[in-house]
Formats: C-alpha cells, sequence, structure tokens
C-alpha cells in the first residue's frame, strides 16, 4: 500500500468507526451552498432575511408549521437542485477525503437530498437503516453536510462496525418485528455523532444508521449525498439513472472508447 502517513490515517480511522468527520475542504463553497439556501428559505416565506444564517436555520420551526414542513423541505430541495453548481460545490466541500478513501475517479448521485428534523417532531424520523438492506451498492459512501451544528439527538446515530458485524450474525433474531424493535436491540452500541457547520461526515452507508426524536431546542438541517467509485459494482442504482461520473481520468476515457484495429 503506497499510501502517505495522511491517507493511512484517514482509512484506519473510517475501517475503525465506520466514519470520518472532518473540517470541510473549501469553506467558500459551503458559504455558498449555506447562502443559497438562505436565499431560498426567504423567498418561500417571503420574509426578509434580518439576522445570520444559523439563527434563521436554528429557527426555522418557528415559521413553518409541522404539518407544512414535507411541502416545504421538497420545494426547498427540488430548487438546490436546481440551482447551477450545486453539485460541484457539494463534491469540493469533500473532495480530497472522498479521493482518499473512495477514488479518484468518482460517480456521484444526480441529486443532493435534504433533511429538516424540528424538535420533538415525529414526522421526521429516519428509523434505523443500512442503505444495503434496500439495494444500495455496499461500494458507495455517503457525504453527510450539517448546515447548522448538530449534536446529541440533533444529529444522527451509526452502528460501528464491530457490533455491526455481530448484528449481521444475529439479525433475524434481533430484528424483531418492526424497525423499533432493531434499534432497540442496538441502542446501547450505536454512536451519535458530534458535528460542528464547518465540519463534514463520510461514512460507509452499509452499516446501520438513523435519527430518533430531536429533543433539542434547534432545527436541524443536514444535506446528504452518495459517491462511488466510477468502476466498482453499482447496485439497484445505476450510472446514467442514479449516478454519474464527475472525476473521469484521461486513460479511462481512452480505455473506454479504445477499438482494436482489424486484421481481416
Amino acid at each position: 500500500m503506497f499510501l502517505n502517513e495522511d491517507e493511512i490515517k484517514l482509512e484506519n480511522e473510517y475501517l475503525e468507526q465506520g466514519y470520518v468527520i472532518r473540517p470541510a475542504a473549501d469553506l467558500e463553497a459551503l458559504e455558498w451552498i449555506r447562502n443559497k439556501f438562505i436565499l431560498l428559505i426567504a423567498e418561500t416565506l417571503d420574509f426578509e432575511v434580518n439576522a445570520n444564517p444559523e439563527t434563521i436555520l436554528n429557527l426555522i420551526h418557528q415559521h413553518i408549521s409541522v404539518q407544512d414542513l414535507n411541502d416545504f423541505r421538497l420545494k426547498i430541495i427540488r430548487d438546490v437542485n436546481a440551482i447551477d453548481g450545486m453539485r460541484e460545490m457539494y463534491f469540493r466541500v469533500a473532495r480530497p477525503y472522498l479521493e482518499a478513501l473512495v477514488s479518484n475517479e468518482l460517480s456521484m448521485q444526480l441529486r443532493v437530498n435534504l433533511s429538516i428534523q424540528f424538535p420533538e417532531d415525529e414526522s421526521s424520523l429516519l428509523p434505523v437503516h443500512a442503505d444495503t438492506w434496500s439495494g444500495d451498492s455496499s461500494f458507495e459512501v455517503v457525504v453527510w453536510l450539517p448546515l447548522v451544528d448538530c449534536y446529541a439527538t440533533k444529529a444522527m446515530y451509526i452502528l460501528p462496525p464491530k457490533p455491526s458485524e455481530e448484528l449481521s450474525k444475529n439479525f433475524v433474531e434481533r430484528a424483531g418485528k418492526s424497525s423499533e424493535n432493531l434499534y432497540q436491540s442496538i441502542q446501547n452500541d450505536v454512536k451519535w455523532l458530534k458535528v460542528a457547520y464547518g465540519e463534514v461526515i463520510v461514512f460507509n452507508q452499509a452499516l446501520p444508521h438513523g435519527n430518533r426524536i430531536n429533543n433539542e431546542t434547534e432545527t436541524r438541517w443536514s444535506m446528504n449525498c452518495r459517491f462511488k467509485g466510477v468502476f466498482t459494482p453499482y447496485g439497484d442504482k445505476k450510472i446514467g439513472e442514479f449516478f454519474e461520473p464527475i472525476t473521469l481520468r484521461a486513460a479511462s476515457k481512452t480505455g473506454m472508447a479504445y477499438k482494436h484495429p482489424k486484421t481481416s
């Protein structure tokens, strides 16, 4: 393995924990992303921006009812994905970590996703799951980007690799009849991730993860998007349908285009 010291450290941390938390690799790109959200919120709710972005996002539940939350979220995510350059900026936030952990020839999800979780809201829960359980490739990673400080129940949890292996060995017995039964069987082993605005998480989506009721006083805003090596196996989500190559190199382009000369 011809990896440098930083790459080895990053790899070991990812393999041991199932995730890494690092400073955003491009703060200007992160600020650009969050400012686009603030402009969309002001336009959608028709109010004047008179506070800093952190306050607006953390206290957005004071301006929207729980009943209107899903329609609001869908509109924001639709508008965000229509912004030129959004996916490129998102990639820039985590690029060196993806190139070290995944590949320098990457496929990226065609759309970025958004989670908005109000305090005490039961309608925005993501039950414990692993993306591979529903057909995602085990070669994918998720880049999870907070737009506000996320901590305790305002964040997400993940089941680390070792207890995840134990779960897999006894899955039927421990899963019970519902996702809640499954969570209860692993709750003492899950790791709650504390990540501040200005940081980014890259995690193994083949490990069980999810969220619970946000018992904090602030709203959670977080984005997520999947990445994988262009030439690694795809699951149900195919290249061209769900993924798009974003950093294909010259030798790969010429290799795929190459044809043997005709000899007869």
